[in-house]
């Protein structure tokens, strides 16, 4: 299965705020929508993005005064992408040795989508329920 597969089951549609969005609201955001991550784009320009370890470590590092920083300021700047041709495998591959949970998707340079790891594992599981399947309507008719 590839990536577009993926978001073409689950939809194309990407949270995002803008640079200048303070913390706070992104946090409000995150809570509201229940998302871990969200883009931080300038028009169609992705500048980065923004996790819930990304709040989490800045609040840990300079205390509750960084909610009203703009996320600039606390968001990855180097984010790794992947392509909607991507495969799952190298997709758990990338997640786990960059130890991030959210991959956003381009395509001809632009974002087309985001990939989160609960997409990876939900993908997985409905793999594996419909090998079973399979496996016991080959054993009732063998």
């Amino acid at each position: 299965m590839t990536v577009r597969a993926i978001l073409d089951i689950k939809g194309h549609q990407v949270e995002s705020v803008d640079p200048q969005t303070s913390l706070a609201d992104a946090a409000r955001l995150l809570a509201d929508r229940k998302i871990g991550a969200v883009l931080v784009m300038s028009g169609s320009r992705m500048e980065g993005i923004l996790s819930e370890r990304d709040i989490v470590r800045a609040l840990g590092e300079r205390g509750a005064s960084v909610l009203t920083e703009p996320v600039s300021d606390v968001m990855t700047r180097r984010v790794v992408s992947c392509k909607p041709a991507d495969t799952v495998a190298s997709l758990m591959e990338t997640m786990t040795n960059g130890k991030f949970r959210h991959l956003p998707v381009i395509e001809g340079g632009l974002v087309v989508g985001l990939i989160s790891i609960g997409d990876v594992v939900k993908w997985r599981v409905q793999e594996y329920e419909t090998e079973q399947e399979a496996l016991r309507q080959y054993i009732k008719t063998a």
